[in-house]
């Protein structure tokens, strides 16, 4: 993702960054036990934006996982950085 990110697009790559943690189960398991929220807290906030920020801080706090969500999804790790902001203001 080139320049201007939009909301729903950093939406959407937050939605794209929780799937890919739910594809490996340590790093799913972690992410839960770092936020202090279960599956059905996670399937009831997915579309608020703190929580997907809460996703994108996941990312940016691993190297090795931000490096692998990236790879997986073709994109600049500034990408993850830029839906952090429009999702937490941050």
């Amino acid at each position: 993702m080139r320049g201007s990110m939009t909301f729903e697009a950093a939406e959407t790559l937050a939605l794209k960054g929780l799937v890919y943690l739910a594809g490996s189960p340590d790093d799913m398991e972690r992410f839960m036990a770092l936020s202090g929220i279960g599956l059905d807290e996670i399937r009831a906030q997915a579309g608020e934006p703190e929580f997907l920020a809460s996703v994108t801080d996941f990312l940016l706090a691993n190297e090795a996982l931000l490096i692998g969500f990236c790879e997986a999804e073709t994109l600049d790790a500034r990408a993850v950085h830029q839906a952090r902001h429009l999702l937490g203001g941050a």
